[in-house]
């Protein structure tokens, strides 16, 4: 995955995260926010970056077809990205929900993208396997 799929996913999860923790500013208090946001977040940023990577012709692998692998990662990503965006702006700076947000966006966002890229390595493929 290149840069221009990590850039995408990071700033789509990050403005996904603000909006998430806007509206559920008053719904949710806590590590719900968090979680929330970042599986929004998550899936946010995996459409934004078939939108503009896939859909436009750049390089990068296509994850349409990894509905249940996305649907897992996000999960994942969501949990600890929604949970250390609590961690840090609960106990680190005080801030408030939307900014909680868009943390946990920020956080999910770029453990999908990592999630994702080495899902796709390929360890038999020359140059991608450290030689023992």
């Amino acid at each position: 995955m290149g840069t221009v799929s990590m850039l995408v996913m990071t700033l789509a999860g990050i403005a996904t995260g603000i909006v998430t923790g806007m509206v559920l500013e008053g719904a949710m208090s806590g590590p719900a926010i968090a979680i929330a946001a970042g599986l929004v977040a998550a899936i946010a940023s995996v459409f934004a970056r078939h939108m503009v990577v896939v859909r436009n012709g750049l390089p990068g692998p296509d994850h349409s077809s990894l509905t249940s692998i996305t649907i897992v990662f996000s999960l994942v990503a969501a949990l600890a990205g929604g949970l250390a965006a609590e961690e840090v702006t609960d106990h680190l700076l005080h801030l408030p929900h939307k900014l909680v947000g868009g943390f946990a966006g920020l956080f999910s966002a770029m453990l999908m993208a990592i999630l994702l890229t080495a899902y796709h390595m390929n360890p038999d493929k020359k140059g991608n396997r450290i030689l023992t």
